[in-house]
């Protein structure tokens, strides 16, 4: 395969490579999502690959193209936790020892599970760039093979090998929304579908926080840009790969950028109504549909959810903010006489209003707090804006001192 291309051939040839080690993830209709966003929309769930994500399929095609005297070496590889885990999989079914490099803030969980799939993990970096030249300087200090993420050829046709299934699946689709980063995963899947079905249009979907490929596409050149702090932290790549650049330039219809808010709505309205899991880099394609970044009215349109490996404290801020947003969760402070039965009075208001309490904080000894009073925080579950309307009418009708809290 040249340096500089690659082929449907490729795609088709990583294929075969991965029968057995790879799941053929399926290619959903979602009714709900179809009806929020106004269109027909089918989502492809790499959130239920092995290791969690698609990065399977693009380590495992370049680690087994390798020589036994190259696997002999060991790999390395540099990520925030998906080609990590997928490098670490790969090396381990390939029967090579693997070490990962990932920035120092990579999530605990996705470090501890990068260590279970049989890696050796090395934590250096703040952002991705950082960790991607440790890890070069580690492959070269030991003679070990280096697994790019995304700019390598034999990653690229592993990952396009998503776009051959969901072609297989549902060949009348017209629009595929692909979440991107570096660039491995569309440029691969772009390869594929364009051969097989030129008219179908393929869109790229990056982060505002981290637009790197999206400024290359609109201006022709990559160009450098103020990284800010984003929740998909899998797409947060400052600069994108020189062969998937080209690429995708070459083969994409669109690049577009999606908000943090709107990824984070996506995966309330995933988990709530569609009973999956996406991290907030799988989920940049669903919440660009949602937000009306991406139209595609004319025909079918497949999503790909790349990836399900989100940290468990993220996403409980995730479900808190998106439960406030439909004003199903609410926050009170009231102050009170720091007597016997006070809170009482408060608890009933509430639970007259058919209130659901979730948290009850206390504090009588707080700077602010006049002697005699004391300050209580109240976490409600309510039903919707109208139940949460009722029930603050209720707390100044009971004459009570109280505040919402954001």
């Amino acid at each position: 395969m040249s340096e500089q291309d690659v082929t449907l051939k490729d795609v088709e040839a990583a294929a075969e490579v991965l029968k057995g080690a790879v799941r053929l993830t399926s290619l959903d209709r979602s009714r709900v999502l179809s009806e929020l966003s106004g269109m027909d929309l089918l989502l492809k769930m790499e959130n239920t690959q092995r290791t969690g994500s698609f990065k399977l399929r693009g380590a495992y095609n370049k680690i087994h193209s390798l020589s036994d005297s190259e696997r002999q070496r060991g790999v390395v590889a540099a990520s925030a936790g998906n080609h990590a885990q997928g490098v670490a999989h790969a090396a381990t079914l390939l029967d090579t020892k693997s070490t990962i490099v990932m920035p120092e803030g990579a999530s605990p969980a996705k470090v501890d599970a990068t260590k279970g799939y049989g890696a050796r993990v090395i934590l250096h970096g703040k952002i991705f760039d950082e960790t991607l030249e440790m890890a070069k300087k580690v492959a070269e200090k030991e003679g070990s093979i280096f697994v790019h993420p995304f700019d390598d050829p034999k990653v690229i046709a592993g990952q396009g090998t998503v776009g051959l299934e969901m072609l297989d699946s549902a060949p009348e689709l017209e629009t595929i929304v692909v979440p991107v980063g570096g660039g491995g995963l569309i440029s691969g899947i772009a390869v594929a579908v364009k051969a097989i079905k030129p008219k179908v249009k393929v869109i790229g979907v990056q982060s505002q926080a981290f637009p790197g490929m999206y400024m290359a596409f609109k201006t022709a050149r990559i160009v450098p840009f103020k990284a800010e702090e984003t929740i998909a932290d899998g797409i947060a790549v400052k600069q994108p790969g020189k062969l998937d650049y080209k690429l995708v330039r070459k083969l994409v219809d669109d690049v577009v950028l999606v908000s943090d808010e709107d990824i984070a709505e996506a995966i309330f309205v995933m988990l709530e109504r569609i009973k999956t899991v996406a991290e907030p880099a799988g989920a940049a394609g669903v919440g660009a549909c949602l937000a009306g970044v991406v139209r595609a009215p004319a025909g079918p349109c497949g999503i790909v959810v790349s990836g399900g490996n989100i940290d468990m404290y993220t996403l409980d801020q995730i479900v808190a903010k998106g439960l406030e947003r439909e004003h199903r969760l609410l926050r009170v402070k009231v102050t009170l006489s720091d007597k016997p039965g006070a809170l009482k009075d408060i608890l009933d208001v509430v639970a007259l209003s058919r209130a659901n309490v979730v948290k009850v904080e206390h504090d009588r000894v707080g700077k602010d707090i006049p002697i005699g009073r004391a300050e209580v925080t109240l976490t409600l579950e309510t039903q919707n804006m109208e139940h949460t309307k009722s029930l603050i009418s209720a707390l100044s009708n009971a004459r009570l001192k109280y505040k919402l809290v954001n």
